[in-house]
């Protein structure tokens, strides 16, 4: 049904169904942009609670209420590992908060954004300005509009930090969740480099988990998955994982020293960077079930 269709009903409510057996409804005020890009249907409405919200092919990727949690978690868990990030490669993230988060950080230099929807980043501009606050603007950013395996494939570039902010394992962000994507993601990471990909909520999506470990084992010596909780993204905690061949930094007291460049944060904290990392029984036990180091 598409959304001029369920518009049409008094209630105006639109429904999420990226899980086969658990929909989440949102009231929507008002429908600001409902259009079908070259990739994906695009559409973001205003919600009383969450303000705007943006979907992509009827699924919730970012609303204005939660989005700092997971772009700062997303961001600085990676960043502050390194011991001096000083390039970035993002791949997808074209609403700009992962952006913003990367350019506190006073070590970067450079930073390549690789996008596949450029309508994406032209609609986050205009209605979601507070993700970027003018970061596309940074003269350290260079926004390339491409699909991020294609790049990856032609580019000399490596990196530091590489961080894929996909959307779910579904249309254009299939080619993201492949063996072949993250052996070039390792291919173009710098020495001491580490890549952080969502992977999902593993109470509604198990298999993420243990596939992502699975595929990041193949090129990485360390592989772990971090946790936070973010309302939008529906069934408990999402984790991300975290992939390197290197001890990254842990010690607490450097990350505090650290984190004084970054200015205020709503979620992460030196200490929640140390905390995400334990995970409960039943997420170890999916790794374990599938016999996955």
């Amino acid at each position: 049904m598409i959304l001029a269709q369920k518009m049409a009903s008094k209630q105006q409510w639109l429904n999420e169904t990226l899980h086969p057996s658990w929909q989440q409804c949102f009231e929507s005020k008002q429908v600001l942009c409902d259009t079908q890009t070259l990739y994906q249907h695009l559409v973001i409405f205003e919600n009383e609670w969450f303000g705007k919200v943006m979907m992509l092919d009827g699924n919730i990727q970012t609303t204005e209420k939660d989005e700092f949690i997971y772009h700062e978690m997303m961001t600085h868990v990676p960043l502050m590992a390194h011991s001096n990030p000083k390039s970035v490669l993002i791949i997808g993230g074209g609403d700009g908060g992962i952006l913003r988060e990367v350019l506190r950080h006073p070590t970067v230099e450079k930073v390549v954004m690789v996008e596949i929807d450029k309508m994406v980043v032209e609609m986050s501009k205009k209605y979601f300005p507070n993700h970027s606050q003018g970061a596309f603007d940074d003269s350290r950013v260079t926004l390339i509009i491409e699909d991020a395996a294609t790049y990856l494939k032609n580019t000399n570039d490596n990196f530091d930090i590489i961080l894929t902010d996909s959307t779910d394992p579904t249309g254009p962000g299939e080619s993201l969740f492949t063996v072949d994507f993250y052996q070039a993601c390792k291919n173009h990471l710098n020495p001491n480099g580490i890549l952080v990909t969502q992977s999902g909520v593993p109470f509604m999506q198990p298999t993420g988990i243990y596939n992502m470990q699975e595929m990041l084992s193949r090129f990485f010596e360390k592989v772990d998955f971090y946790q936070a909780t973010i309302p939008t993204y529906v069934g408990g905690a999402m984790v991300f994982g975290f992939a390197s061949d290197n001890q990254c930094l842990c010690d607490i007291e450097q990350i505090r020293k650290r984190a004084e460049a970054l200015g205020e944060l709503r979620y992460w904290t030196p200490e929640i960077h140390q905390a995400a990392f334990l995970l409960p029984p039943w997420i170890k036990r999916l790794r374990a079930d599938c016999k996955i180091r």
